[in-house]
């Protein structure tokens, strides 16, 4: 085997990863980039100085900012498994943020300070419900053919 079939034979066997910050993928990594930055300074200062106010409100707010972080770097990195992960923090984010969206309008005692979710996200003009929805149609649409690399 020649060097320059040993190099073919390395191209071949190593799967190249698929973008998922091309086109409108790039304004989702910079939409969750920015929610990161918000959710993550907002917990961090109200955990810090308020805990015992909204002990509920602030983790949740917290956790958020964990979720929007994840599902950032899943975007970046590229690739099926991470297409995969990205996927279920998105169904998982939809489904806090509708969750914690009710319950803060049925039982508003429930949270004396708002969440990142509160209110399905009214706080951040929305972006909390808009985006897993955005995102989960973005990352199924971007599926690799034929079941894409690793």
């Amino acid at each position: 085997m020649t060097s320059g079939e040993a190099e073919v034979a390395v191209t071949e066997e190593k799967p190249t990863r698929q973008r998922l910050i091309s086109g409108p993928g790039m304004l989702l990594v910079w939409l969750y980039g920015v929610m990161v930055v918000g959710a993550v300074s907002r917990s961090v200062v109200q955990i810090s100085t308020e805990f015992d106010r909204a002990p509920l409100a602030y983790s949740l707010s917290a956790v958020a900012g964990l979720v929007y972080g994840f599902i950032t770097y899943s975007l970046v990195r590229g690739g099926e498994t991470a297409r995969k992960a990205a996927l279920v923090c998105c169904g998982a984010e939809l489904a806090g943020v509708l969750t914690v969206g009710t319950w803060t309008l049925v039982d508003p005692s429930a949270f004396p300070d708002a969440t990142v979710w509160s209110d399905f996200g009214m706080g951040y003009v929305f972006i909390p419900v808009l985006l897993p929805l955005s995102a989960l149609y973005w990352l199924r649409k971007s599926r690799a053919p034929h079941g894409g690399a690793a």
